[in-house]
């Protein structure tokens, strides 16, 4: 669920390329193998493109297409190159058993009125398209934030708890409705299975709220919180989701790694110290960073760091799926991704104000944002 390359957002603001007209690369079938034929979406950039690469050398795969609004790097996939939200899409996937559905926009930085746009009319799209031309599965990648960061969750949740998270934290309303979508769908087109694949903290080439959180000089932590830590590798997501391809596991699952981390655990392990704040404190500067356009994360995402949202991934157990990552692991993959990187309530800084806010503490100079911001607007108000 990496997002997009900034060559690949910038297509989606061109016309869309005439089917008719856009270059497509054939795979040759080999008659001795019997699998599925697996379509993926999204299929140049981030997991997509992992995924059709691992798909298109497995043995148990009889032939990959590949789709995007460019041609990827895996020669040995069928290219078709489109947007997802075409309606030719349809004869793309002529032929397909399975398709995987990875073309979603959960970019921080993009508009998000057009992310939505994006990603729930590429999904009914997608959906609707299968289902006209006999694809008989379609795979959708959500994220286990679906279930909701709240204070009584369970630890852990079961993978059939309540989906009880609000559109208040980046990215995850469209995620809800993707899933809302996953389920009206085999009830419209009877004959569609629907599989929802819900990976926790994900991590490896990703850029998210939760992976920037890694990057600030102090791990912001609200008092009277109680957060907990589950990662995924993106390794683990790709061979989940062949599962899924596969047919070994069907209707909705959680992926991640065994058990979950403590914030104790985390900052003992990372070698890097909380600063401590009062809910309203932290929320409320959270918020006001974000309204004035400072930060690109809503006061929503800190839910997701303050309250327990960890999942059960007996399904996949039961399957015969095991992670090859630990969340120890993960973490340490994470932190060396991110060194070097510098980040403050959800926006990357430059080296200077890295410097300043190292020295002060990140969330005093969240703080002092909004103080200056606060005094600008009296100083405006007094002109």
């Amino acid at each position: 669920m990496s997002s997009p390359d900034p060559q690949v957002r910038a297509a989606r603001n061109l016309t869309d390329p005439s089917p008719e007209s856009t270059p497509e690369e054939k795979r040759p079938r080999s008659p001795g193998n019997r699998g599925p034929v697996v379509a993926v979406t999204g299929a140049a950039t981030g997991i997509g493109e992992l995924l059709t690469a691992h798909l298109a050398a497995s043995e148990a795969i009889k032939q990959v297409i590949a789709i995007d609004e460019r041609r990827g790097e895996v020669s040995e996939a069928t290219w078709h190159i489109l947007d997802v939200r075409d309606p030719a899409i349809a004869e793309k996937l002529r032929g397909a058993d399975v398709v995987v559905h990875l073309a979603l926009d959960l970019d921080l930085e993009t508009d998000p009125a057009a992310r939505t746009a994006y990603n729930v009319r590429g999904t009914q799209t997608v959906l609707t398209a299968a289902a006209a031309v006999g694809v008989h599965r379609v795979v959708l990648c959500t994220s286990a934030m679906v279930y909701g960061a709240l204070a009584d969750n369970d630890v852990p949740l079961s993978e059939d708890a309540e989906l009880r998270a609000t559109a208040e934290a980046t990215g995850v309303g469209d995620l809800l409705e993707i899933e809302r979508l996953g389920r009206r769908a085999p009830r419209a087109h009877p004959g569609l299975n629907v599989t929802v694949v819900r990976p926790t903290v994900l991590v490896g080439g990703t850029d998210t709220a939760l992976t920037r959180y890694f990057e600030s000089p102090r791990l912001l932590v609200v008092a009277g919180s109680r957060p907990t830590w589950q990662f995924c590798h993106v390794e683990d997501l790709v061979t989940a989701l062949e599962y899924a391809a596969l047919e070994k596991i069907d209707g909705e699952f959680a992926v991640g790694c065994e058990g979950w981390l403590e914030q104790e655990e985390v900052e003992e392990l990372s070698g890097v110290r909380r600063m401590e704040l009062p809910s309203a404190v932290a929320l409320g500067a959270a918020a006001r960073l974000h309204r004035i356009g400072l930060t690109p994360s809503p006061a929503g995402d800190l839910a997701y760091t303050m309250h327990p949202w960890v999942v059960s991934v007996s399904r996949l157990h039961d399957a015969g799926w095991r992670p090859k990552w630990t969340n120890e692991e993960v973490l340490g993959a994470l932190l060396e991704e991110v060194e070097g990187r510098h980040t403050l309530a959800g926006r990357r800084l430059g080296r200077k104000d890295a410097t300043a806010a190292g020295a002060a503490g990140a969330t005093v100079a969240l703080l002092g944002a909004a103080a200056v911001v606060r005094r600008a607007r009296k100083a405006r108000r007094r002109i």
